[in-house]
């Protein structure tokens, strides 16, 4: 059995750590943690989630390596090389990867409150020199098995749709708060702790749609950003007070980007608050395009959902999303 976990404190008691950044909750798992609000997903979550599987349909999430071909930030294109390894008649594969560069999930070790340079738990880039396992996300997999629980849908991008709403998702644009609490409403949603939400935005399978000229063109796009989560105070409310243990969306930032942007305060953004502030991780481009069509059909929006991150000790920051289903039930 998991230990009792401290209840979660309100939004307005933050920072716990009054010397902290804004918004931290630093200390709320002890002095050492490493899982943030991977803490909420416990035994008992995980065994309540598994009732979600009835049918037994299985559907990947993570989109393949090579997407988007051409990443963004000037980011190592994916490589793949087979080997010919004699004496004997058989091959082996290579490949590079930048981790960042596909399907994701950003650890603790990514992003910083940017005044301060402060991380989760108050570290600094000094903690991570080379061969440093502090905050890596093997934590994830040694002592929680990977992010296994209970996921939500919120299908913004076929909402929009029906309520003539066009926003790029190649362009920065914002998913309101308005519009996510119409979705909860229109589909009778409600939240456990320790829950893992998904937003679809449509990035994906915009993104497929273009031809290779169009793709090798992608990060040089005039204008530029994407679409993403508002960050405000009120979505930054919104989902800590929901208790989820991880967010992610098909969206390359998940948040409104780029995060410096004018339209945000400087000091409140998911990368800051969730990442460096919580230890909420951030999933990234994942393929929800298959999953969203299951849901609709069954007007259901919860399933089993199990992700294991790659099992690096040293892993700088990120995983690429291995292993990740969906479960539906009628």
């Amino acid at each position: 059995m998991a230990p009792n976990l401290p209840p979660i404190p309100s939004f307005d008691d933050l920072p716990l750590d009054k010397s902290g950044p804004p918004g931290n909750a630093w200390g709320l798992y002890g002095p050492d943690d490493e899982l943030g609000r991977l803490n909420l997903l416990t035994p008992e979550t995980t065994a309540a989630a598994a009732a979600e599987i009835r049918e037994g349909l299985r559907i990947r999430l993570d989109w393949p390596l090579d997407k988007p071909s051409y990443p963004t930030f000037e980011r190592r294109r994916f490589e793949h090389r087979v080997l010919e390894q004699g004496p004997q008649v058989m091959n082996d594969d290579v490949i590079h990867i930048n981790t960042q560069s596909s399907t994701q999930w950003d650890g603790f070790r990514h992003f910083a409150f940017q005044k301060s340079g402060k991380f989760f738990m108050n570290h600094t880039r000094a903690d991570f020199a080379q061969g440093s396992t502090k905050l890596g996300i093997d934590a994830w997999a040694q002592k929680k098995g990977g992010i296994i629980g209970r996921g939500v849908l919120i299908d913004w991008f076929s909402w929009a749709q029906r309520n003539d709403i066009h926003l790029d998702p190649f362009q920065s644009g914002a998913v309101e708060m308005s519009h996510i609490r119409a979705i909860i409403a229109e589909q009778d949603l409600s939240f456990k702790q320790g829950d893992i939400l998904f937003i679809r935005v449509g990035f994906t399978a915009k993104y497929n749609s273009l031809t290779p000229q169009e793709q090798q063109g992608f990060p040089d796009r005039q204008p530029g950003g994407l679409l993403g989560l508002e960050a405000t105070m009120d979505s930054l409310r919104w989902v800590w007070e929901s208790g989820f243990a991880a967010v992610a969306s098909d969206s390359p930032s998940f948040e409104r980007g780029p995060t410096n942007g004018p339209y945000n305060d400087p000091d409140v953004s998911f990368h800051q608050w969730g990442l460096a502030g919580w230890g909420l991780p951030l999933g990234e481009m994942f393929d929800l395009e298959e999953l969203a069509e299951a849901c609709r059909e069954r007007g259901r929006w919860t399933f089993f959902v199990c992700s294991l991150p790659m099992r690096v000790s040293t892993l700088f920051s990120f995983s690429c999303s291995l292993g990740l289903y969906f479960r539906a039930h009628k």
